[in-house]
């Protein structure tokens, strides 16, 4: 067995766990969101009382769902593309794409790394209105996110440039 074909079986375990846990995280997310919002109604139609951390709460809820969740489709390749002029090509032209396309991905997951952790510092000494949370721990999810993306990629370079080679 040659080493990309290794390295892609354990990088695909690696990232197989790495994404049951984002998975979970997701889901835990989703169910307290629809909670918060669920409990803000009630306060606010039925009991007339709003409570005042639920739309801050949910908010940021919802901005972590939509980082963690677009790993999940970025694991899954279910994310959106147009690959229309791709599907005319030769197969050594389309996987030759495909490595193009997935270190174009990496560059912009680095970005999101670097400059995500840049802004979290900037960020570290301010607080959120509602909950007092440091925003620091608000904005991580971008350079979290952004390296759970980079696990993904490499294995997805790692696979088509493994299966170029055969």
């Amino acid at each position: 067995m040659n080493f990309f074909r290794k390295t892609a079986l354990i990088l695909e375990q690696i990232c197989h766990r790495l994404n049951r846990w984002v998975e979970g995280g997701v889901f835990v997310m989703g169910i307290s969101m629809a909670l918060v919002v669920a409990a803000q109604v009630f306060f606010r139609y039925v009991l007339n009382h709003s409570l005042f951390w639920a739309e801050e709460l949910a908010r940021y809820l919802l901005v972590w769902l939509s980082f963690f969740g677009a790993t999940i489709a970025y694991y899954r390749e279910a994310h959106p593309g147009v690959d229309f002029l791709v599907h005319r090509f030769p197969p050594v032209l389309k996987r030759a794409s495909l490595i193009v396309t997935h270190g174009t991905c990496l560059a912009l997951f680095g970005i999101m790394v670097v400059y995500g952790t840049k802004f979290a510092f900037f960020v570290r000494l301010q607080i959120t209105p509602a909950l007092n949370l440091p925003k620091w721990a608000v904005m991580a999810v971008i350079p979290l996110s952004g390296m759970v993306f980079i696990i993904h990629g490499i294995r997805f370079l790692i696979r088509d440039i493994g299966t170029m080679k055969s």
